[in-house]
């Protein structure tokens, strides 16, 4: 055989071997996004004169649950939740009853997204099971939208119930007893539909609680419609949600250095009175903010005593104490002040003190600029914050240097300061942007006009007895959220509401968009706030 044919052939057999080893990619198939099927229940899903202790319902695939205590929804609540078996892929759930059922009820188990098949992960979504003790199962509704009474953003998992008024009814049963229905917003929903209610006179309520279904108010958030509501309704009810303000309560003081308590509260603390005793005299003393926490700082001079009395005050409330002492340090006097390089044009410099001042010397605080020209400037001083605050007219790309000689600053304790020297910059005009904003169908005056980040802090804020144009100068360029409060007590700030008064939050109305301030921009916003 000539020797080009055998190369050819040696050739030939390799590719076709190397055909023939080829391997190709195992895909899988298509990805299953189908739900799963419910093929039957027992007893069967809607059904009457309902007697059972057990609840089997059978699917078409291995399915399993998750997040069931979140997501399941049992209307009306049970006293004692069932047990839901098993905690592992299945093709059948099963319902163990505990609660001894009420008689003529219609009863709704709303599975929200728990079932879910055990492969690829798809929900049944909003799968219901129900059944009625009675002979018929009711089927009247009511739709429920949900806000926060203050907030942009609304909170998840908000609870929706409905009270049947009856002979058995008052103010105090829902701090105290379950809804007659409930419903729940879930992971993602601000529009809720009660379901299977029947004929009535209901309170409508609104709770972000802790899962018990009762209202507590030194934790929950709270909404309500102030009229009870007849069913049937086919009116679209909103609640807004809002954390009541507590009356003032004190927490037992303790010490905290060498003659300072710190004494925690609930409620607002203003105008508080603590008044301290070592034996029948009455030890002078000074209350200020324990920053970033609800806690109060009560400062008195050192004493010789095993023990002090502390009395706490406020309107009707009324509550003593004693308190150990002991030798402790006393606090070091020490200085921060809020802006270390920049000072922005629109803001006050502030100057934070370790220990509360009893005194300030003008004469021996000086500002000056680059050029050593005195500023003219006012002081003030503000106790319950520990801030000493210089005020003055600021010139943009400006160096200013703040001067504090010895004694100009006067602590609780007699101590005076060494000499402070704190240098602060400006930035030119044209690195902020000025807002002006144009309110149209303002139902009433006065009203607070804030602007807000998008967390909800409060940058810049300002006050509208009757002009309805508000010019923010000098902002720092970013997205702000622009919302207004009716103040209809006229005390500057938005005031939360009381179910036991039946009173609502003040109204908070937001600008539809983000505002978008840029850098030497000049924004004229209108706001229609009657559109709203």
């Amino acid at each position: 055989m000539p020797k080009s044919i055998f190369k050819f052939i040696c050739l030939l057999f390799v590719v076709v071997m190397a055909g023939c080893a080829k391997r190709g990619s195992i895909t899988g198939g298509t990805k299953d996004t189908i739900a799963p099927v419910l093929k039957a229940s027992f007893p069967k899903n809607m059904s009457t004169n309902f007697n059972s202790k057990e609840i089997r319902l059978v699917f078409d695939e291995y399915v399993k649950l998750k997040n069931i205590n979140k997501q399941l929804i049992i209307s009306p609540p049970m006293k004692h939740q069932p047990d839901i078996l098993p905690y592992n892929a299945s093709k059948v759930i099963t319902i163990k009853l505990k609660d001894t059922l009420q008689p003529n009820t219609t009863y709704s188990f709303n599975f929200g997204q728990s079932i879910e098949d055990n492969n690829e992960g798809n929900p049944y979504s909003q799968f219901k099971y129900v059944f009625s003790t009675g002979a018929y199962i009711d089927s009247l509704k009511l739709n429920v939208k949900i806000k926060d009474a203050l907030e942009k953003k609304t909170d998840n998992f908000v609870s929706v119930m409905l009270y049947e008024i009856d002979e058995k009814f008052n103010d105090s049963t829902i701090y105290k007893e379950s809804p007659r229905y409930i419903t729940n917003t879930l992971d993602s929903l601000k529009a809720v539909t009660l379901e299977n209610i029947k004929a009535g006179k209901y309170l409508l309520v609104a709770l972000k609680d802790n899962g018990n279904n009762k209202f507590n108010p030194n934790v929950d958030k709270i909404g309500f419609q102030k009229e009870y509501i007849t069913i049937p309704n086919d009116t679209v009810f909103e609640v807004e949600l809002f954390k009541e303000k507590l009356p003032f309560k004190a927490i037992r003081p303790t010490l905290s250095t060498g003659s300072k308590l710190l004494m925690g509260y609930g409620g607002n603390p203003k105008d508080v009175k603590v008044t301290l005793k070592n034996g029948n005299e009455i030890i002078p003393n000074v209350i200020t903010k324990f920053q970033k926490k609800d806690s109060l700082n009560i400062w008195f001079k050192p004493i010789k005593a095993d023990s002090i009395r502390v009395s706490v005050q406020k309107d009707k409330y009324l509550s003593e104490y004693t308190v150990k002492l002991k030798k402790q340090k006393l606090d070091s006097l020490s200085f921060n002040p809020d802006f270390t390089s920049v000072l922005p044009l629109r803001e006050r410099y502030a100057l934070g003190t370790s220990v509360p001042l009893t005194k300030f010397d003008k004469s021996k605080i000086s500002i000056r600029n680059k050029d050593s020209v005195a500023v003219d400037f006012t002081a003030e001083y503000v106790e319950f914050e520990q801030k000493l605050f210089l005020d003055f007219k600021k010139e943009e790309l400006e160096k200013y240097k703040i001067q504090l000689l010895p004694g100009a600053l006067t602590d609780f304790y007699d101590r005076e300061n060494d000499t402070l020297v704190y240098k602060v910059t400006t930035k030119n005009t044209a690195a902020y942007g000025n807002l002006r904003v144009v309110l149209e169908n303002v139902k009433r005056y006065p009203v607070i006009v804030e602007l807000t980040d998008k967390d909800g802090k409060v940058k810049a804020t300002a006050y509208a007895e009757d002009n309805p144009t508000i010019d923010f100068l000098a902002i720092e360029p970013e997205k702000y959220i622009l919302r207004i409060i009716y103040d209809d007590n006229k005390n500057r700030v938005w005031d939360t509401g009381s179910f036991m008064e039946k009173r609502q939050s003040e109204e908070v109305i937001y600008f539809p968009k983000e505002l978008d301030v840029r850098a030497n921009w000049d924004v004229e916003q209108p706001f229609n706030v009657g559109a709203n």
